[in-house]
């Protein structure tokens, strides 16, 4: 694992944003998962200035959404509704270059990804519960692929759903799992702020437990750990 402690959010931003952009234009097809949220969001802004500094052919980037929440009425999810706002119209993103993981596909999605060559990066955040991508402790397992969790009226994850967007949650959440994310070349975590500095210490530091999901990444001979001060502070 490597740890990389910045300065402040926006050294944090820069150099998220270096990663995915030397990542985006090795010359070649390029799978990427890239995590939405407040995080990654003002890397995003700094990627999209730099990619109108440099040139390449930005089409051999395709792009994966780890997790989707279904949302009734409406066509997309919740995280591909995040990342078109967040990333993929600010960085113009062609449709075709968007393979979506959805309720209907996800039993092949571990097939597709493999068909495709695997997954070169892949850009995650951490919930203060420990979760990364749709990984919550009390859901999974380390030995899931690609899994589908049920999403019932009343439950707190229908609950936490229903607080985050202005649509009604649907009936189902499906993510990549563990064995999935670990099968990639290189994962990249990032976290900034105080309020993450004591689960940081419990992924980084405790012990691999599905209570901590994110735990597990120590585990990827291939994992760099993004952190500003705040998010640190706890760290050894």
């Amino acid at each position: 694992m490597k740890l990389l402690v910045t300065e402040n959010y926006e050294t944090l931003s820069q150099i998220t944003a270096d990663i995915v952009l030397m990542k985006w234009a090795e010359n070649r097809r390029v799978n990427l998962a890239l995590t939405a949220g407040s995080s990654p969001k003002r890397a995003y802004e700094i990627l999209a200035e730099r990619l109108n500094q440099v040139f390449f052919d930005k089409s051999l980037a395709h792009f994966y959404n780890f997790d989707e929440i279904t949302l009734k009425d409406q066509e997309y999810g919740l995280t591909m509704q995040a990342l078109t706002e967040e990333l993929f119209n600010p960085l113009g993103i062609e449709e075709e270059n968007i393979e979506i993981l959805d309720a209907g596909n996800y039993q092949d999605y571990d097939r597709q990804i493999a068909e495709d060559g695997g997954l070169d990066l892949v850009l995650m955040g951490i919930g203060g519960d420990g979760h990364f991508c749709g990984n919550m402790p009390e859901f999974t397992s380390f030995d899931y692929g690609v899994y589908r969790v049920p999403i019932k009226p009343g439950d707190e994850l229908y609950k936490l759903i229903d607080e985050s967007s202005p649509h009604t949650p649907g009936e189902e959440m499906v993510t990549f799992g563990a064995q999935t994310v670990l099968a990639a070349k290189e994962l990249v975590l990032i976290a900034n702020g105080e309020k993450k500095a004591e689960i940081i210490k419990q992924a980084l530091e405790g012990p691999i437990t599905e209570d901590v999901p994110a735990s597990i990444l120590r585990l990827h001979p291939n994992l760099t750990v993004i952190l500003d001060q705040e998010a640190a502070s706890k760290l050894k």
